[in-house]
Formats: structure tokens, C-alpha cells, sequence
């Protein structure tokens, strides 16, 4: 059989023995008690190995009266949530305001009633009791609610990469430009976090989703014939036409994943990258594809990620043309502000763009692409 509970521990404090017997008689049958009559000593057992459930306190004392024990133990935070119950003789109403003034949670005159002091006694322990009753019950809600977070974080980590994995298997140029793109999505999404107008949209969950998002810009390039993605050179007009169909491709890949998954569209953490894969090609000024977006109409983790994307595709090697350098690159960016890129996000860029050439270098491929010269 389990051991049954241990009774509430009170502790018992007045400097005259007489009063200290009546109270054991009427308090020693239902709770255990300790006993100090002096204010030393009541603070020297309260802060004992184990604390006191409530404390019965006489307020005229010779060494510390209870008004002093009651302040110190209220602003000791080891003890400040014991109640305390003060016992005088004075039955004025400045001493009852004063007591409830240093924090005590009630006030019994004596000679004591003993009907009232044990109720009021088991009011207040039961009260103290329930309420640690409830914190533990949200302490142990709360571990929950962060175990469960931390196992839904990791499964749209996982998709995410998973997804990413098998775009990088169909696209020989990808390298490590998915890691860098991220990169450059999250230090732009950081700097405009701190414009009053993207704020609001640029919440650190909203940027760690967003970042992990940017590794599927480009899913929708499994979709496209390998001739065309595999070719070693300029695509023609018709194949471009063809390529350009990755952006939708993309989308309806992820939107897919969605319904598979049995997500709310519009809740979805798939949202970003739904919105990146599709419009992360789209121009400021309506001339992207493959809607013809503009403005603010293009979502702002498509905007960023234009910007990444492109920084990285001018710094990179291909067999059909050399990279740039950082300065020509930040040069083109500049003055694709109003016509291909948000011009914040360009102002915003160009404040901070020798982190993207510190984020290149650290992740360049092997052979030279994404190092900017």
C-alpha cells in the first residue's frame, strides 16, 4: 500500500508558552508542527529543508517582532509564498491593516476561537496547496507543449529537406547554393526586420521558417526534361519558355505535399516555401514570370529570396559564362532597385551586403562557384 500523504507543515511562533500549548491542541491533531518563540528562530526554521505549508505568527515579540519576521520573509523569494497568519492580542484596526500591509493573508485576535483559527487555517493551506497543484499542472503542460513544438519543428525541418534533397539530385549546378541562398535570405531577413514596415511580417519564427523554406526555390526543376536542365549552355527561347514552367511546377509540388499531409493551406509551414517556389522569380516592376507579379502583390519571401538568388547566380561560375565579382554583383543589384528588386530590400542589401561576401566565401563550391572574386 502507498504511503499515505504527509500532513501540511505549519509553523508555529509567540515567545509565551501557554499560547504556544493552546495551539498545539488545536492545531496538532490535523497538521504537523514546528515551533520557535522568538523571531530569529521562526526565520532560522523557515528556511529549513523543509519549508513550512503556513505559518501561525504571534505579532508582539521580544527579539523581532512578527511585523519584521513577516517583511523578511516576504522578501526572500525561498520563502516570500508561505502564508502567514497573524495572532495578537490588539484587536485595533491599524494592526490588522498593518499585518496585511507586510503581506500576511489573515489576522486572528486573541483569546483564540479555536472553530475560527483552524478554519481559517485550513482555508489558507488549502489554498496554498491548490495553487501549487495548479503550477505543477502547468509546469508539466508546458513541458508537453515544448516537446511536442520541438517534435513538429523537426518534421517540417525533415520535409523541407527531404524535398530540397531531391531537387539537388536533379540540377548538376545546385552545389552548395542552396545552403548559401538560405544564408544570404537570413541575413537580409534580419536587416529588414528592423524596417517598421516589414517588422510586423519578419517575426523570428517567420525568418526561421522562411530561411529553411529557401532551400526549395527551385523543386520545381524536377519537373523539367533533362535536356533542358542538364544543358551545358544558353537555353534557347523555346527552352527558357520551358524552364520558366519551374515556378509553377514548384508550387503545385508543395501544394501537394500540403494536402498529403493534411495541413491548412493557409496555415501551412509550407506556406514560404510554397510562396518562394513560385515567386522568387517574379519582378518588381510586373516582368518576372510566372505570373507577372508586382509590387507588394509579390509575397516578401519571394522578394528576398530574388535578391539571394541572384546575388549568388551573378557570383557563380557556369559553363556559359564567369562569375562576377562581389562589387559588379552588388552593382547589379543596385540598379535593379524599382525594376527587378523591392527597392527597401535593395537599401536594405546594400547596408550589409559584405556579410553575403563573407557567406559565399565560407560556403563556396569546390570548383569556384558562389566565390565571389
Amino acid at each position: 500500500m502507498a504511503d499515505a500523504p504527509a500532513k501540511p507543515l505549519l509553523l508555529l511562533v509567540d515567545d509565551a508558552p501557554e499560547i504556544l500549548d493552546v495551539l498545539r491542541g488545536i492545531l496538532g491533531p490535523e497538521f504537523r508542527l514546528k515551533i520557535a518563540t522568538g523571531g530569529e528562530k521562526a526565520l532560522r526554521l523557515a528556511h529549513g529543508p523543509e519549508r513550512p505549508d503556513l505559518v501561525v505568527l504571534d505579532v508582539m515579540m521580544p527579539d523581532l517582532d512578527g511585523y519584521e519576521v513577516c517583511r523578511r520573509l516576504k522578501a526572500d523569494p525561498a520563502t516570500a509564498r508561505i502564508p502567514v497568519i497573524f495572532l495578537s492580542a490588539r484587536d485595533q484596526v491599524f494592526d490588522e491593516t498593518s499585518g496585511f500591509a507586510v503581506g500576511a493573508v489573515d489576522y486572528v485576535t486573541k483569546p483564540v476561537i479555536p472553530e475560527i483559527l483552524l478554519a481559517r487555517v485550513r482555508t489558507h493551506v488549502e489554498l496554498k496547496l491548490a495553487r501549487e497543484e495548479i503550477e505543477r499542472h502547468a509546469d508539466q503542460l508546458e513541458q508537453k507543449v515544448r516537446e511536442r513544438t520541438a517534435e513538429l519543428a523537426q518534421t517540417q525541418e525533415v520535409t523541407i529537406q527531404s524535398l530540397a534533397a531531391l531537387a539537388e539530385t536533379r540540377d548538376l549546378d545546385t552545389g552548395l547554393h542552396i545552403v548559401r541562398t538560405g544564408r544570404y535570405v537570413r541575413a537580409l531577413a534580419e536587416r529588414m526586420a528592423l524596417h517598421p514596415r516589414y517588422a510586423p511580417a519578419l517575426t523570428p519564427s517567420a525568418i526561421e521558417l522562411i530561411c529553411k523554406s529557401a532551400a526549395l526555390h527551385d523543386i520545381g526543376k524536377v519537373g523539367i526534361p533533362d535536356h533542358i536542365l542538364l544543358k551545358p549552355g544558353r537555353l534557347t527561347r523555346e527552352e527558357f519558355e520551358l524552364m520558366k514552367q519551374h515556378a509553377d511546377l514548384g508550387a503545385r509540388a508543395i501544394e501537394k505535399a500540403e494536402r498529403m499531409m493534411g495541413v491548412d493551406h493557409a496555415n501551412s509551414f509550407l506556406r514560404y516555401a510554397r510562396e518562394i517556389a513560385q515567386t522568387h522569380q517574379e519582378k518588381w516592376d510586373g516582368t518576372g514570370y510566372p505570373r507577372g507579379l508586382k509590387g507588394e502583390g509579390i509575397p516578401i519571401a519571394g522578394r528576398l529570396m530574388a535578391v539571394a538568388d541572384v546575388y549568388d547566380a551573378l557570383i557563380s561560375r557556369r559553363v556559359y559564362k564567369e562569375p562576377m565579382t562581389h562589387e559588379q554583383a552588388v552593382e547589379r543589384i543596385r540598379e535593379g532597385s524599382g525594376t527587378h528588386f523591392d527597392p527597401d530590400l535593395v537599401e536594405g542589401f546594400l547596408s550589409i551586403h559584405p556579410e553575403f561576401k563573407r557567406i559565399a566565401a565560407a560556403f563556396a563550391d569546390d570548383h569556384g562557384a558562389g566565390q565571389p572574386a
